[in-house]
């Protein structure tokens, strides 16, 4: 792993699997597109910090009639050392991404079917290793989404290794729970009462 230090933009995305969070990573050694899971749980910004970088590697897909080809980066730890809003203009300024969660499955079967990448290479990034699956047989659906988790304290920190759609579940659960994401040490605090 190397690290860099940058700004981090973090742009969210509407699309048919709901929101998903995408984000441009300025260093001096590059520009490079992060669409890690860890993102989702940002608000849209500018992060300024260090960045811990286990691989960078072309990435190319179909958008608007044509192939795009950009130079992802997988971030794996990030040490903000500021935050900005973004623009109104920054904020529409947001090309066709894929959703990450639909580009899982493709790069699964490029894996498999030995396309170029290893098993490892694959788990590393995109598909984000293990599948944080359900603990079953329990009748409350807390349990079941938040496993090892549960029960929470007035502190959460998620593992962005799991499943991109469970994280996805676990952070809108959150914030119905009434947690809020502290950007600086990536967790969830719960909100006192009668607080915004």
């Amino acid at each position: 792993m190397i690290k860099l230090s940058g700004v981090l933009t973090i742009k969210s995305i509407d699309g048919r699997n709901g929101r998903f969070c995408v984000g441009r990573l300025v260093t001096g050694l590059g520009e490079f597109t992060v669409k890690d899971t860890l993102l989702e749980q940002y608000d849209p910004g500018k992060y300024e910090g260090d960045f811990g970088i286990s691989r960078i590697y072309p990435y190319s897909y179909f958008a608007n009639g044509g192939v795009r080809v950009e130079i992802r980066a997988c971030v794996e730890s990030i040490a903000l050392a500021g935050i900005e809003r973004l623009t109104p203009e920054e904020e529409r300024m947001t090309a066709a991404e894929p959703d990450p969660l639909d580009e899982a499955p493709a790069e699964a079967r490029q894996a498999s079917a030995g396309a170029g990448t290893s098993q490892d290479d694959s788990a590393t990034c995109a598909l984000q290793g293990k599948n944080g699956g359900s603990i079953g047989g329990t009748s409350n659906p807390d349990v079941d989404l938040f496993g090892a988790l549960w029960p929470l304290g007035d502190e959460v920190k998620l593992d962005p290794t799991v499943d991109r759609a469970l994280f996805r579940s676990q952070h809108d659960r959150l914030r119905a729970l009434g947690y809020r994401f502290q950007a600086v040490g990536q967790i969830w605090v719960k909100r006192a009462a009668g607080t915004a």
